[in-house]
């Protein structure tokens, strides 16, 4: 029969977090009122994570794994656990513990209230300095005003979703996929528990700033066609400021020719202001034609390499 939750934890050299997170999730599995089954993807680990995974998979048989047969990425790995989940309610939370596992059944509880998903909103990330907090605070209510969904600020992939919102994020075929994003632009009843985000077990953090901001990039292109639209709308200014600029300089050429405004000085500064504005502009263009390319070529999502407690027969890649 098929359990009645899934969990998804996605990993990526969790060697130091996998026991305490799995203990973590097995105490609160034991006290749920159904049958629960935990997939843990190994997003190709270079550690001991995945010999780690196929102990625990000998010790629980509700533990089940999947490993890609290289780093495929964060948002890969959690639509790989979606792709294979057979809950009812399935939840996703992080294997460093920053998402607290004993938070799950208080999830559960509004899922049965009738919420199809549940996101977990921070209120406070503990032990972070200002430097990462800033950026985040920022990024999360601009996406909020730019997208063209309603994306909940301070909110990550730690949550629960019903079967059928899991049915309809594994039916999008879009390749640059933004978990929480996708989540929102699904609709339904939706709500949120707050809590304050604890620092990492152990280990050091996957998510560097460069991965930091190639995600929140990737959210604010894939559900705002604004940073287009606001490309064209820079244009017209420069345009018009241009031209301004040549009736200034050809009145200044007849009132007052030997004036240092109409010199090499105004001529740079035009070259250089028109320079840049088509370089944003094509820098955002190429952003979006860079994502229609990745969507055309229709390789896989993902390579499956090796696959632990599923008894039925599974594909080795998803399109």
């Amino acid at each position: 029969m098929s359990p009645k939750y899934s969990l998804i934890v996605p990993i990526y050299n969790e060697e130091e977090t996998i026991l305490e997170m799995y203990h973590r999730v097995a105490a609160v599995m034991d006290q749920l009122d159904g049958s629960a089954e935990l997939i843990l993807i190994n997003d190709g680990s270079r550690d001991c994570s995945l010999s780690l995974l196929r102990d625990l998979h000998q010790k629980d048989p509700r533990v089940c794994y999947i490993s890609l047969a290289r780093n495929f990425g964060h948002q890969i790995a959690v639509t790989a656990g979606l792709n294979f989940v057979r809950g009812q309610a399935v939840i996703i939370l992080d294997a460093d513990l920053q998402d607290p596992p004993e938070l799950i059944p208080h999830l559960i509880e509004k899922w049965q209230q009738g919420y199809q998903v549940v996101y977990a909103q921070r209120t406070q990330r503990r032990k972070e300095s200002w430097l990462k907090r800033l950026p985040a605070y920022l990024f999360y209510r601009l996406l909020r005003r730019l997208a063209d969904v309603d994306i909940p600020p301070d909110t990550g992939d730690f949550c629960l979703m019903d079967r059928r919102v899991v049915d309809i994020l594994n039916a999008m075929p879009e390749r640059n996929r933004y978990i929480r994003g996708l989540r929102s632009w699904a609709g339904l009843q939706q709500t949120s528990i707050r809590f304050e985000r604890d620092p990492r077990f152990a280990g050091e953090v996957k998510y560097t700033f460069r991965k930091s901001l190639s995600l929140a990039a990737n959210g604010l292109v894939s559900f705002s066609r604004l940073p287009l639209r606001l490309s064209t709308y820079v244009g017209l200014a420069a345009a018009v400021a241009a031209i301004l600029m040549a009736v200034l300089v050809l009145y200044w050429r007849i009132v007052s020719p030997n004036s240092p405004l109409t010199g090499f000085a105004t001529i740079m500064i035009a070259i250089f202001f028109l320079g840049a504005v088509q370089l944003v502009s094509i820098g955002i263009l190429g952003e979006y034609v860079g994502r229609i390319y990745e969507e055309v070529k229709g390789r896989p999502l993902y390579i499956l390499s090796e696959m632990g407690g599923f008894t039925e027969e599974l594909p080795i890649y998803k399109r």
